[in-house]
C-alpha cells in the first residue's frame, strides 16, 4: 500500500502523484470515500482489474468547506495553508464575496491574502476604499498584472513551502495568473484522464507544483459563495476586527447585531468599515437562518 497526493479530481476518476512524481489515474474503493484535490491517500493495486484504487484518505491537516443549499458543509480542497482571494478592476468585484472566502479561510486555520490582478486597469475609488479597509483589518493586499507580468515576483514570494489555491469571481484572471506560475499549466491531461467511453475529461479543480517552490491548485469562478456555517468561528465568523474587538462587550455572547454596549458596534465607522460590518451582519443572518433550518429539519427526522 503506498501514499499518494490527489491532484486532480473528475467524477468518479482521480489523478494521483506519488513521491517520486509519478502520476497515474485511480477510482475510490468505495463510493462513501469523500475525497479532493489536494488530499493524501493510500493506493492498492487491484491486480484482477489492472486497477488502482485509493482504499483509504490520510487524516486532514486543514481543508476548506462551503455550505450546500441544505446548510451542509461541503468540502473544497484539503491540505492547503494559503487562500488566495482574486479580484479584479473588471468585473466589478464584490467585496461580499471576498470576506466570506477570507472568513472561511480564517476558520479553517488558513492564512489569506487578496490579489488584485489587471493592475494596469484604472482602479475606482470604492475598490481602492475597500483595498484599504482589508490592509487595515490585517490582510494583504497585492497588486498585480498578469498580461503585463507586472509585480508576479510579489505573488511568487507567498507560495514557498505553502499550497496555495486561487479563489474568486469568473472572470477575474485566476487561469491568466497560473499561467504565469506554472507554465506548465497550459499542457493538456492527456490520456490519463478518460471517461468510462474512453472520451478525455475536463477538471474542475486541480493542484499543480510551482516551478519556484510550493503548490497552487485551480479553482473555478463562482459567482457567489457561502462558508460551510458549521466551521465558522461562533462568536465573530472569522471576522479579524470582530475578534479583536469582541473582549470589549459588556456581553460575553454578544452578536454584535443589536446588543446594549458592544464593543464592535461602538467602532464601526472608526476601526470597522460600516461596509465590513453589513458584510458580517449578512453572514450572521445566513448562519442563524441556516442553522434553524439545520436544527428542524434534525427534529423532523427524529419525530
Amino acid at each position: 500500500m503506498s501514499v499518494a497526493r490527489v491532484t486532480v479530481i473528475h467524477r468518479r476518476l482521480l489523478q494521483v502523484r506519488a513521491d517520486d512524481g509519478s502520476e497515474a489515474v485511480a477510482r475510490p474503493a468505495r463510493r462513501e470515500l469523500s475525497i479532493v484535490c489536494g488530499d493524501f491517500v493510500r493506493c492498492e493495486l487491484d491486480t484482477r482489474h489492472g486497477e488502482l484504487n485509493v482504499v483509504a484518505v490520510e487524516p486532514r491537516t486543514s481543508a476548506l468547506y462551503r455550505s450546500n443549499a441544505r446548510g451542509g458543509s461541503e468540502l473544497i480542497a484539503a491540505n492547503l495553508s494559503l487562500l488566495l482571494v482574486v479580484i479584479a478592476p473588471v468585473p466589478e468585484p464584490d467585496f461580499f464575496v471576498v470576506d466570506r472566502y477570507l472568513c472561511a479561510a480564517r476558520c479553517g486555520g488558513l492564512a489569506a491574502a487578496v490579489v488584485l490582478n489587471k493592475s494596469e486597469l484604472p482602479v475606482d475609488a470604492e475598490t481602492e476604499r475597500q483595498l484599504a479597509d482589508l490592509s487595515a483589518a490585517g490582510y494583504r493586499c497585492l497588486r498585480v498584472s498578469a498580461q503585463q507580468q507586472t509585480a508576479l515576483d510579489q505573488l511568487s514570494a507567498v507560495l514557498p513551502r505553502q499550497t496555495a489555491m486561487l479563489v474568486g469571481q469568473s472572470g477575474v484572471g485566476k487561469s491568466s495568473l497560473l499561467r504565469q506560475l506554472v507554465p506548465a499549466s497550459d499542457a493538456p491531461i492527456g490520456e490519463l484522464l478518460r471517461d468510462d467511453e474512453g472520451r478525455h475529461t475536463t477538471t474542475a479543480t486541480r493542484l499543480y507544483q510551482v516551478p519556484g517552490g510550493g503548490e497552487i491548485i485551480d479553482s473555478p469562478g463562482v459567482r457567489d459563495f457561502a462558508p460551510a456555517i458549521d466551521r465558522l468561528e461562533r462568536s465573530d465568523l472569522g471576522f479579524l476586527e470582530i475578534e479583536a474587538l469582541a473582549p470589549q462587550c459588556r456581553f460575553a455572547d454578544c452578536r454584535h447585531m443589536r446588543e446594549p454596549e458592544c464593543a464592535v458596534r461602538a467602532a464601526v465607522g472608526t476601526t470597522f468599515s460600516a461596509r465590513r460590518y453589513e458584510s458580517y451582519r449578512r453572514l450572521r443572518r445566513l448562519y442563524e437562518r441556516l442553522s434553524a433550518e439545520r436544527t428542524a429539519a434534525g427534529e423532523r427526522r427524529r419525530r
